[in-house]
């Protein structure tokens, strides 16, 4: 598998430690620049008022399958979390799209560490979400 970086992320956060955990916790704004190669596929992306962003955890390094949460202090299955150190160190936030300007948009939200290497973007289209029942698990009353 060969997966290379579209464009990158940056933010005010230089460093793991001062980075959100989560958007919602987040009012930081960011600057993701597309590669120019790219921009052509960013036509018609302010329509849309929030984006997906997928990127490589490239400060993350080795995994366990069993890690502490920030938001809990009892170990838990790794895949039950959205913790960054991960086999793939694949990551995904959903962030406000304020702006674009030529192939760099403009975002609100943003919770990842400045110089993230960008994998792909998606618009965020809520009706495409689950429509029953959502059930959050361990995380329930936690956040």
């Amino acid at each position: 598998m060969r997966i290379r970086p579209i464009g990158i992320i940056n933010t005010p956060y230089k460093s793991k430690e001062e980075t959100p955990i989560q958007p919602f916790r987040s009012k930081g704004i960011g600057k993701v620049t597309v590669f120019k190669e790219y921009q052509e596929g960013l036509k018609d992306i302010e329509g849309f008022s929030h984006i997906i962003l997928i990127y490589k955890f490239h400060r993350s390094r080795g995994y366990r399958l069993m890690v502490e949460p920030f938001v809990n202090n009892e170990l838990r299955g790794l895949f039950a979390t959205r913790y960054p150190r991960r086999p793939n160190q694949i990551g995904l936030t959903v962030v406000n799209l304020l702006r674009r300007k030529n192939n760099i948009l403009f975002v609100r939200g943003i919770d990842v560490v400045d110089e993230t290497p960008l994998l792909d973007i998606k618009p965020y289209v809520p009706e495409f979400g689950p429509k029953t029942k959502v059930k959050i698990g361990w995380l329930k009353g936690k956040i």
